[in-house]
């Protein structure tokens, strides 16, 4: 795993950053994450809280910036193939429930596009997620909010859209990117990075609006 070093400092008007050398080191990572299993008993509210180990993740990149290192996924050179939406989708027990709305700005992308979030912050919503859902806008996503950041890990157990996975840190860096999601399946997909938000938005979308992993955005909520 190559894990790549970008050292920055200040410049002398105390604004900005000046590159000043870049290393790559190679180092071995083993048992980076571990398997992650749940059972059909498990309830929504303790799958939301297990989301946080992946079987198959990405190699990470590490960038040292002001004295912190920020892990980094990045994109492959190619999409994965393109996921299609379900033809059918499980009936929805209780309907999708009523939730606050904030807004993301992606200021390092192309012309900075901007989408409309619903906000999942309590352990039933970011369980429940999209599922049920059959459709979604495309300048609409659902942003997972969690009081503590570290690694995340998602599955698509009843969710009928094929979606893109942004992984958020803390400082509002695009840690990694999962994308063309498949749907209605029950395997652990995550990013090795620690996170404090996960956006979903529909599958495809991120490439198109020339949104990667390292590029930073804004939260409104």
């Amino acid at each position: 795993m190559l894990i790549s070093c970008l050292m920055q400092r200040r410049n002398e008007s105390g604004f900005g950053r000046v590159t000043v050398a870049m290393t790559t080191v190679t180092v071995v990572l083993a048992g980076l994450v571990p398997a992650c299993a749940r059972s059909d008993a498990q309830s929504d509210a303790d799958a939301a809280n297990d989301r946080r180990e992946s079987t198959a993740a990405p190699p990470a990149s590490l960038v040292a910036s002001n004295r912190t290192q920020r892990c980094v996924v990045p994109a492959p050179a190619e999409a994965p193939p393109a996921a299609a939406a379900a033809t059918s989708c499980p009936a929805d027990p209780t309907g999708p429930p009523e939730l606050p709305w904030g807004a993301i700005t992606f200021v390092d992308a192309p012309q900075s596009p901007r989408i409309r979030v619903e906000l999942a912050e309590s352990d039933p919503t970011r369980a429940r997620g999209l599922m049920y859902r059959t459709a979604l806008e495309q300048d609409q996503g659902m942003l997972f909010v969690f009081p503590d950041e570290q690694p995340r890990s998602f599955w698509m157990k009843n969710t009928c859209i094929p979606l893109d996975m942004l992984f958020i840190d803390r400082s509002g860096t695009i840690v990694g990117i999962l994308e063309n999601v498949p749907t209605l399946n029950r395997a652990s997909r995550g990013i090795p990075c620690p996170a404090a938000y996960v956006l979903e938005v529909n599958a495809g979308w991120t490439r198109e609006q020339g949104v990667f992993a390292g590029q930073r955005l804004e939260i409104d909520r």
